[in-house]
């Protein structure tokens, strides 16, 4: 290498370095004002996959930190899931009901679908209810596919916005589910939406598939 090439080397090196500088200077100043800590509402929800997948990945992850977490699974509870079998393995730390009764095209039965969404909105609020005070039983409750009975009327969408908005201050609440409902969006504090690009259900008639669906 030409000294030339040297020297342009150093400077590129140089003006990197500074660059990085820059950065660092102005994320120590976005995180400076950074201090509070809350309880948040996460919803996750579009037509992509991956929404329960991430919640789940969110309570391993509460899980590897000490955390107490209740799962209650609002259309899923026929399926034997690998998440189940996971997070059985730590029942000090994980409560989990599955009282679903299969998507609304499986149960085609609405009464039936209402009184399921019911028991499983109850089985919430009285999780949720158990974090109030000075003991919380929980540090985070997955309320997985919510937005899907909610998005078919099973359940009052004004009841449970305003269930979740009294939440304790502390508790984490996520919510899965597509097609979440504006009001859902504006109480949340963390909204992620999936969006589909492509699939192989869709794109290449592959059924769904140990680890990877379930």
């Amino acid at each position: 290498m030409s000294d030339t090439e040297n020297q342009q080397s150093a400077e590129d090196f140089e003006r990197a370095n500074e660059k990085s500088k820059k950065r660092k200077a102005a994320r120590d100043k976005m995180l400076s004002n950074k201090v509070n800590e809350k309880g948040l509402i996460i919803v996750h929800t579009g037509k992509g996959k991956g929404k329960s997948t991430a919640a789940f990945g969110l309570a391993t992850r509460a899980v590897g930190n000490g955390m107490k977490i209740g799962v209650v699974q609002f259309v899923k509870g026929k399926w034997e899931t690998g998440e189940k079998y996971v997070l059985e393995k730590f029942p000090d730390q994980v409560e989990m009901y599955a009282l679903g009764e299969g998507f609304t095209w499986d149960t085609q039965d609405r009464e039936r679908d209402i009184a399921a969404a019911e028991k499983a909105w109850a089985k919430s609020k009285e999780m949720i209810d158990a974090c109030r005070g000075d003991n919380p039983k929980y540090d985070m409750v997955v309320l997985d596919e919510l937005n899907i009975t909610l998005r078919y009327d099973h359940l009052k969408l004004e009841e449970v916005i305003d269930f979740l908005e009294n939440k304790p201050e502390d508790l984490h609440v996520v919510i899965t589910g597509r097609n979440a409902k504006e009001e859902m969006i504006e109480i949340a504090d963390l909204v992620t939406e999936m969006t589909l690009v492509k699939h192989p259900f869709r794109d290449q008639n592959i059924k769904a598939q140990r680890g990877i669906e379930f």
